[in-house]
């Protein structure tokens, strides 16, 4: 495993694409609203992308399970959907849904790449709290982050928050290290396993990583349905999706895509 470690003036670069990540996110949550198609929002990141002359990471990509690239600029992935969501014309947002959004962008030879799950109007108290929750993994993982920590030690608090709460974390899916690439070494699961115990990522200045809690509100176990690319909880309940890029840098980190 070969992770790297950015200087300033790539951090400064990775920057500038989260901040177009930032911003194709702000404006989709405000766009999500009952009645607007999934494929509007796919349409509207792809003209803010344009503009800041940034490349959309999704587009294209290849799947383990899929026999067509990923279409969409966005993954949209509707309440029991937990992630890569394909955006279609088709799919209408209804009151009462939650919604994840996940997003990527390249500029300047740079990755950023964020998610954020979001009510559509009025929501019930259960899925409300889903949301909450997976944000509280997210902001766990800003306030642990600094030079010379474990990542298992994160990763164990992100996993005990989700638990007293009465969810799951996602074990199939995790997060990544980023940088010219959208995924890179390491791997960065939200719970601890033998296996990061066996192989602990000691956090070092430079290190820009990718969190993405996915926390379901039954079990943890997901499926991937016939269009090979959206991923589904097999009890059906909703799930939600946080994510940053994040980079550790002197005495703690700084969010790239704040």
């Amino acid at each position: 495993m070969a992770i790297n470690l950015r200087s300033h003036r790539e951090l400064d670069l990775m920057r500038r694409a989260g901040k177009v990540v930032a911003e194709v996110l702000s404006q989709l949550q405000d766009s999500a609203k009952p009645g607007v198609s999934t494929g509007r929002l796919d349409r509207i990141a792809i003209e803010v992308a344009s503009r800041a002359g940034a490349e959309c990471l999704f587009q294209g990509v290849q799947g383990p399970y899929a026999s067509i690239p990923f279409p969409g600029a966005i993954c949209a992935s509707i309440n029991e959907q937990v992630v890569h969501g394909i955006p279609s014309e088709k799919i209408l947002l209804r009151e009462g849904d939650i919604l994840s959004i996940d997003f990527g962008a390249k500029l300047e030879g740079y990755c950023g790449d964020a998610a954020i799950t979001v009510a559509v109007g009025s929501i019930v108290p259960s899925r409300q709290k889903l949301i909450d929750i997976t944000r509280r993994l997210l902001d766990i993982a800003v306030e642990r982050m600094a030079p010379g920590i474990k990542w298992s030690q994160v990763a164990g608090e992100m996993e005990t928050c989700a638990r007293k709460a009465g969810f799951s974390v996602v074990r199939d899916f995790v997060g990544h290290g980023i940088g010219t690439e959208m995924h890179e070494d390491p791997k960065v699961p939200n719970f601890v396993s033998d296996d990061l115990l066996r192989n602990d990522i000691l956090l070092k200045e430079g290190m820009v990583l990718a969190v993405e809690p996915m926390v379901n509100m039954g079990r943890s176990s997901v499926r991937t349905l016939s269009d090979g690319w959206t991923v589904v909880t097999r009890d059906k309940k909703c799930s939600a999706h946080f994510e940053h890029t994040i980079a550790v840098v002197a005495g703690g980190c700084e969010v790239l895509t704040a």
